[in-house]
């Protein structure tokens, strides 16, 4: 597709939030795109826009490309199996026999084409994408989302322990020394797609071998990605594993892969996150990747993000494929929504249910940040738009472009995306019969 113009207009029905409590819209409105930034969003289109091209949405929504902030692409082939699994069991189940099919060039190269085309067709504009252990599938990985024209950033994988069918990397100084091969591959290769260190979780990885990714990330001033606190049974193994560690977030810590603020890791899941791993995360700026499906399909519990909101942590959602078994963020904000009023009805009466504006601004600006000024149409932000119909939901009331984009959150299946714009390139559109 990647149709790029200068400068131009989406007229429409828009949202978008400022901050995590307030939504603004506006009906029958100008959304400007200037050299793939936002200009601002206007009620009538400003003179010295006069003349540019305005493409006519009206009566549709245009709501901000969303982030997804941890999605798992060899996974999605088998999203939705194993569900009656928890996560320990699950991963040496059906994850890790999965994964090792991708030494295969031609088998993961089938796979990621149905992930790279199904992510491009829905609501994500922005991925962070963990892949497998072999370099050769990785790289493939980020060759199909570079030419998808989204912006992404994608992990090769690290395990030297504590797997399956051979599935894990001889030792530390093989996979350390696997990365930086993979880096020297792709350096300078992509303009959307940037590598991340992605050290599995503690258990597939040696000390030694944690120790050395976080020593490279630091020399190459990379990011990391990680799990972080997902499951109970997984805690304990951490704490065996290290156990000069007062936390499983100390024992990334020990490991100097914990980053920085100017670097900040991504840590999935976070249900367990206590008072110390709260101040561990918030310490380095970590940005929390809430994947409430997954924590809800593998049994491992709901995260306190009214906690870590409340605190001032940087959070955003997460899809999860293929523990979450589908990567439409609208169907995780619906996810997120629900997992909070359960824990705070079961949970922790005193820790308030997430309210609409919160998972919207999770969804868009609070997961984008971490990619810059992403996820809003104020002025300057990158344009990344999403066009949608939604005029299948009929209603018998008069409903606000509030209340329309919380009813296409909880109706999902009837909401169609018409076109797709990241950093003011068109990159995907309903093809019309």
């Amino acid at each position: 597709m990647n149709q790029n113009t200068t400068t131009f207009a989406l007229k429409g029905d828009i949202v978008y939030a400022v901050d995590k409590d307030h939504i603004v819209t506006q009906k029958d409105g100008y959304l400007v795109c200037e050299k793939g930034k936002s200009a601002g969003v206007f009620k009538e289109l400003p003179a010295k826009y006069s003349g540019i091209k305005v493409v006519d949405h009206t009566g549709r929504l245009i709501v901000p490309g969303m982030t997804d902030l941890h999605v798992h692409a060899p996974q999605y082939t088998y999203r939705g199996i194993g569900m009656d699994l928890e996560l320990l069991e699950w991963l040496n189940t059906h994850t890790f026999p999965e994964e090792v099919k991708y030494e295969n060039l031609a088998y993961a190269a089938k796979a990621y084409s149905y992930f790279t085309y199904d992510l491009q067709r829905c609501f994500t504009t922005r991925a962070v994408v963990f892949a497998t252990v072999h370099t050769d599938s990785t790289i493939e990985l980020m060759d199909q989302l570079e030419a998808s024209g989204m912006i992404t950033y994608v992990g090769k994988v690290n395990m030297d322990r504590n797997s399956v069918c051979n599935l894990e990397e001889k030792d530390a100084e093989t996979s350390l020394r696997n990365t930086v091969e993979w880096l020297e591959k792709i350096e300078g290769r992509y303009r959307n797609t940037s590598p991340i260190i992605t050290p599995r979780f503690i258990p597939s990885c040696t000390d030694e071998l944690m120790s050395g990714l976080g020593a490279l990330a630091a020399k190459k001033q990379l990011r990391i990605q990680s799990h972080l606190s997902e499951n109970p049974s997984e805690i304990q193994w951490v704490r065996e594993l290290v156990p000069a560690s007062t936390s499983y977030a100390n024992a990334y810590e020990m490991f100097g892969a914990m980053g920085s603020p100017d670097r900040p890791t991504i840590m999935a899941h976070c249900v367990y996150s206590g008072p110390e791993e709260m101040a561990i995360m918030q310490k380095y700026g970590t940005f929390i990747a809430h994947c409430p499906e997954s924590n809800m399909n593998l049994t491992s519990g709901i995260a306190p993000v009214r906690k870590f909101l409340d605190a001032g942590m940087k959070v955003g959602l997460g899809s999860d494929v293929a523990a979450g078994s589908s990567m439409d963020m609208l169907k995780t904000m619906l996810c997120t929504l629900q997992a909070s009023k359960m824990y705070f009805r079961l949970v922790d009466n005193n820790a308030k249910a997430l309210t609409f504006e919160e998972v919207f601004y999770l969804a868009t600006k609070g997961g984008g940040a971490y990619f810059g000024k992403v996820g809003s149409f104020e002025k300057g932000y990158d344009f990344d738009a999403v066009v949608l119909d939604d005029s299948l939901m009929v209603s018998m009331r008069e409903v606000t472009v509030r209340e329309r984009v919380e009813r296409a959150v909880y109706n999902d299946a009837d909401c169609i995306i018409m076109d797709k714009y990241v950093a003011g390139t068109q990159i995907w559109k309903k093809q019309c019969v």
